[in-house]
């Protein structure tokens, strides 16, 4: 390795828009069970499970159907 490197014609990452983000989310314990029964049998780590998941569920528009009831 050298000692310095010369960063002065470097380019920006055209893919970064792309890149994945770090977030928090709260999930209950037989959700992340779940998926991590599947990681197991697929050699998927779990988060990615969840990723890809969460994006097919985005790109196809999916929503829940719930009806909420005001509290008394």
């Amino acid at each position: 390795m050298k000692k310095e490197y010369d960063f002065s014609k470097a380019k920006r990452n055209p893919y970064a828009s792309r890149l994945k983000r770090s977030v928090t989310i709260r999930l209950d314990k037989p959700t992340v069970e779940y998926f991590k029964t599947i990681a197991a049998e697929t050699g998927i780590p779990y988060q990615t499970l969840i990723n890809l998941y969460l994006r097919e569920c985005a790109s196809t528009k999916k929503k829940l159907s719930m009806n909420w009831k005001p509290a008394a």
